[in-house]
Formats: structure tokens, C-alpha cells, sequence
């Protein structure tokens, strides 16, 4: 997802380890071994999932990913002795083997994936001249808060209360997405019971109820680049599920994060399975009706009884289906009522040095301009090119990966990420990633100095320390990961979105399936328990035993 911005520093280039950046088999039409039980569009980590989970029933799956290296958001790149993950920052969850998110982990990757903790403070906001330092553990975070807001002790406690109900709700709004379609009006009664009101009411509307204290909802909202969704935009739901799942704070994938495809791929593999790279499907077959497998980018025709698409829900039906399947499946009404995420851009920074003599840490920053949220966001997008940023991340994968030195020895890695707008790039849509001309070049540069600026400000060690720098785009996204407008996390999380019934595994089509982070929500465990989701409407009954060995214990 990424792309090498000329104007940088750059060191000369070094022999590469194949190991980290290719992960797959590369695809050829005469290496298929069908007939398969069923097609995954997509290496993300949703469509990873599904296999694995399909696999591990005794079906042959076979999964196509049009990108050199499968992962999807959870792949890694190496390039001039660097390496970098795209996506997989830090994951919530990790530290027990009992949690939903780590079973379901360890059942997919035949318990191989190891994980390493972040510092205890994990996160830190930086609201402009605020500091506030989030702690792992409920105590600490609360903690956390109530240094920073001792006013707030009662509205802070009713905020983590709220975060109880949630997520004792959630696993009623998931079991929704099994329920037949015919069966909606009643699971609807069900829910309206079972969730607590402020499940699907934005964020704002629900802590603005608890205070007014707007620095405190601001700090409350720190994380909200990790659905991409601002407080008055986003549904209480995704915040309350993003803030529970890093309770206990943040990990790392030991070996980077290409180890989560490289750990799960063997499962898939072991019943005849394979994940074929350099795949690039560009059409879902449909017979009579109903999914009937695929066509490849050199024509060659894969069938199978079952296709699931890990490609997101815009990609599957406006560019996957034909046009009269998707239409008459009610696709255009129902497109109304979604609309895509805010597209990013990244910054991949490599530095000689380990993490200990540059002085990184294993705490991801957030910067903010102020606490305003969907303000700064609002004076960004009215003026790109002169606002400051609403958000700026920086994360240090390097330092979080115990097992770095040991692949990329005396140096060390940074990413940041920052939202953008799709307009700003809209202008080179449709050319080749490399070679988009001067102007495009000029702008990627006066970002990623921009960028630059922000981390020196917190990390000033840094000037003068950083070696090669590479910047992505949301024309690299598109590029690498089919977004059509960069959108970094599938659909909008916003209210009117978790509305749609319609955003379920099964499709209207028979033999058509959807996984990811489109069928529930956004993160790695929110697509990989989407993946979860959609083996489970596959199976039926028979996946009962795995509904009760991952959900229960």
C-alpha cells in the first residue's frame, strides 16, 4: 500500500528477505487443484478467517488475492532494509487465551501466532496541550481519566458502565446477522429489548448526556482514527467495542504482521486448500440466479458451489456482479444508505538505530489539534492544503516487535497515518502507481514534510536521524487493496449504517457470501469475527460446535 516518495531520503538499496514480503503462492491457471468447495475473493484478514474456519470442517477452499503478498490490511512490506506493517498497529484482547478474540486466533492459526504487550500506557493523546496517558486495565483506565479529569470521577465511571451494557448487547446485534431475512421483524422486537438505548445513538449524544465537559469527551473519543468516524458522526456501539477491546491494552503480532497470514495460510492449506496471490478476479459468475464461481483477469473460469467475497460490499456489487444481478437484488436502494470511510495517508519511516537508542517507545501517539474533534475535522476538510491535520498517529512497529532486531538488526521503523480527502487526489485517478508525474510527487512531498514536522515537535531526537521515508496515498490504497476512494476501513461506522439489515453474510444470491469488516465492524478482530460470522451462516447447525467453542470457552 505503499509508494516511494523520490524526493526523500533514501538509502541504497539492500538485499531483501523474501520471507517478509511475499506470503502465498503465486497464481497460475494451470496450479488450481478443483473442484474446490468454495472460493474466498479476498486475503484480508475477514476472508483469511473464513477459510481457515471452512478448512478446519475439511473444505477445500481456495482463496485469490489480486495484491503480490496475501494479509490484506494485516500484510507487511520490506523494502531498503526496512519493514512495515499497512494496517495492523496494535491489537486489544491479546493478553489472556480466554477472550473471544484471542480463541478465535489461536483456533485459526493452530495456536502459532504469539503476541507481545505494548508498554502498560499504550496510548497517548495529545489534545493540544493536554496530555492524557491511557493504561491498560479497567482500573487504569479509569485511573487514567480521572487523573487527567478529577471533576469527572462520577461521569467517568457512568461512561465505563455504559461500556458493560455494549458489549453485553453485542453478542445479540452479531447472532442478528445469522437470523434469516424472513425472520427480521421479530429478531428487530428481540433487539430493542435486549441492546441498551445508547447502542446505535452517535457518540456525542450519549457522553454529552454524562458531561459537558467537552476536553473530557474529547479525551474519552481519543481513538476515534480507529474507526475513522469523528463523535458526532460515529455510532456509540463502535466506540464502546473499540474502547473495550483495548481495555486491557494493546499487542503486537511477534514477527510482524505478515506472521497473522503466514500462521493462518497452512490451516487452509492442510485439506487440499491454497491462497494464490497475483489472483485478480474481476467477475463473480452467476447461472441462473445463483454464484456459481468466478472469472480470472486471464479469463480462466474457477467454479465452485459457494463464493465469498472478502472484497467489501461496494467492490462486490457495483464492480464484481453483473448489473442486473446486483439490481435485482434491490443493490441500488440499499447503496443509498451506505457510504464509504475517510481515506488516509501513510507515512513509512525507517531510522538507523534501535528503538532504545532513538528513545521509542511501545505507546502509539495520537496528536490533535485541540479536543474538538469533529471540528478540526470539519476546518480540515473546508481547507486541505491549509489546515492542520484532525488527526496525526504515530506508531513505532519496531520497537512493539520483540523479534525486529532479530530480522532488521541496528535499525528501527515508524508509521503515521492521517486522514485525507479523496478529492485532493481525485486528479490522477486512473494512472499507474510510480509514475504520476511531477505535480503528484511535489504534493506527496509537502505532505510528508508536513507530517515530518508534527513528529519531530513530539520526538525531536529524531531530527536528522530518519534515513528513507516512503508515502502512500489513497491512490496507493486503491491501487494495492481496491478501495475505490482509499477508504481505509470499508463502510462509514456511523449509525445509519448498523442499521442496514441487509449488511449480513448472506446475500440475496444464492451461493453468494460477504465477510469482513462489512458484515459487522471495522479492526482486525471486528473483520476476523465477521469472518467468524459468515462460516457460521455457511454452516448452519453444523457449526454449532464452533459457534460454542469460540463464543463460550
Amino acid at each position: 500500500m505503499s509508494e516511494v516518495n523520490e524526493n526523500s531520503v533514501a538509502t541504497k538499496p539492500k538485499s531483501l528477505k523474501p520471507s517478509t514480503l511475499r506470503i502465498g503462492t503465486r497464481y497460475r491457471a494451470n496450479r488450481l487443484k478443483g473442484p474446490y468447495d468454495a472460493i474466498v475473493i479476498g486475503s484480508g484478514i475477514g476472508g483469511l478467517t473464513t477459510a481457515a474456519c471452512l478448512a478446519k470442517a475439511g473444505k477445500k477452499v481456495l482463496v485469490l488475492e489480486q495484491h503480490y503478498t496475501a494479509g490484506g490490511y494485516t500484510h507487511s512490506y520490506a523494502r531498503n532494509g526496512y519493514e512495515w506493517d499497512v494496517g495492523v498497529h496494535y491489537i486489544g484482547d491479546m493478553g489472556s487465551p480466554h477472550t473471544l478474540g484471542r480463541r478465535l486466533f489461536d483456533y485459526i492459526t493452530d495456536g502459532k501466532l504469539k503476541w507481545a504487550p505494548m508498554d502498560e500506557n499504550y496510548d497517548r493523546f495529545f489534545l493540544g496541550e493536554k496530555v492524557v496517558n491511557l493504561r491498560a486495565g479497567k482500573e487504569g483506565l479509569r485511573h487514567s481519566l480521572i487523573s487527567a479529569f478529577p471533576e469527572e470521577r462520577e461521569a467517568i465511571d457512568q461512561y465505563l458502565a455504559l461500556l458493560g451494557k455494549v458489549a453485553d448487547g453485542m453478542q445479540w446485534y452479531t447472532l442478528s446477522k445469522l437470523t434469516p431475512g424472513i425472520l427480521s421483524p421479530v429478531v428487530h422486537k428481540g433487539l430493542d429489548l435486549a441492546l441498551p438505548d445508547c447502542f446505535n445513538r452517535t457518540t456525542w449524544d450519549v457522553l454529552s448526556e454524562l458531561t459537558d465537559n467537552e476536553e473530557l469527551i474529547g479525551a474519552i473519543t481519543g481513538q476515534w482514527g480507529d474507526c475513522g468516524v469523528t463523535p458526532k458522526q460515529s455510532s456509540f456501539m463502535v466506540h464502546a467495542l473499540i474502547a473495550k477491546h483495548y481495555l486491557y491494552g494493546g499487542f503486537y503480532p511477534v514477527g510482524g504482521a505478515s506472521e497473522i497470514a503466514n500462521t493462518i495460510i497452512p490451516v487452509i492449506q492442510k485439506p487440499g486448500g491454497e491462497v494464490f496471490t497475483y489472483a485478480d478476479v474481476t467477475d463473480i459468475l452467476v447461472e441462473k440466479g445463483r454464484a456459481t464461481g468466478v472469472r480470472m483477469a486471464d479469463g480462466e473460469e474457477i467454479g465452485a458451489p459457494l463464493v465469498i467475497s472478502n472484497a467489501g460490499v461496494i467492490n462486490t456489487f457495483e464492480n464484481l456482479l453483473p448489473a442486473d444481478v446486483a439490481a435485482q437484488a434491490g443493490y441500488l436502494e440499499k447503496r443509498r444508505h451506505i457510504i464509504p470511510s475517510m481515506p488516509h495517508i501513510g507515512l513509512y519511516i525507517g531510522l538507523k538505530g534501535t528503538p532504545e537508542q532513538l528513545g521509542l517507545p511501545r505507546t502509539n501517539f495520537w496528536i490533535y489539534p485541540s479536543a474538538d474533534h469533529d471540528g478540526n475535522v470539519q476546518r480540515f476538510l473546508a481547507d486541505p492544503h491549509h489546515s492542520e491535520f484532525p488527526v496525526v498517529y504515530i506508531s513505532f512497529p519496531a520497537a512493539k516487535d520483540p523479534d525486529y532486531q532479530n530480522r532488521w538488526p541496528g535499525t528501527s521503523t515508524i508509521e503515521i497515518v492521517a486522514p485525507t480527502t479523496w478529492e485532493m487526489f481525485e486528479p490522477w485517478q486512473g494512472t499507474t502507481w510510480g509514475k504520476r508525474g511531477d505535480d503528484y510527487e511535489a504534493l506527496k512531498e509537502t505532505i510528508t514534510n508536513q507530517l515530518l514536522d508534527v513528529m519531530y515537535q513530539k520526538l525531536p531526537q529524531l531530527r536528522g536521524k530518519v534515513d528513507y521515508v516512503e508515502t502512500s496515498t489513497p491512490l496507493s490504497t486503491a491501487w494495492f487493496c481496491r478501495y475505490g476512494r482509499g477508504e481505509l476501513y470499508g463502510l462509514d461506522h456511523n449509525p445509519e449504517r448498523f442499521e442496514q439489515d441487509w449488511l449480513r453474510p448472506k446475500t440475496d444470491i444464492p451461493g453468494l457470501y460477504l465477510t469482513g469488516q462489512d458484515v459487522l465492524t471495522c479492526g482486525v478482530v471486528g473483520a476476523m469475527i465477521g469472518g467468524l460470522v459468515t462460516t457460521l451462516a455457511i454452516r448452519g447447525w453444523r457449526g454449532a460446535g464452533l459457534a460454542k467453542r469460540i463464543f463460550v470457552g
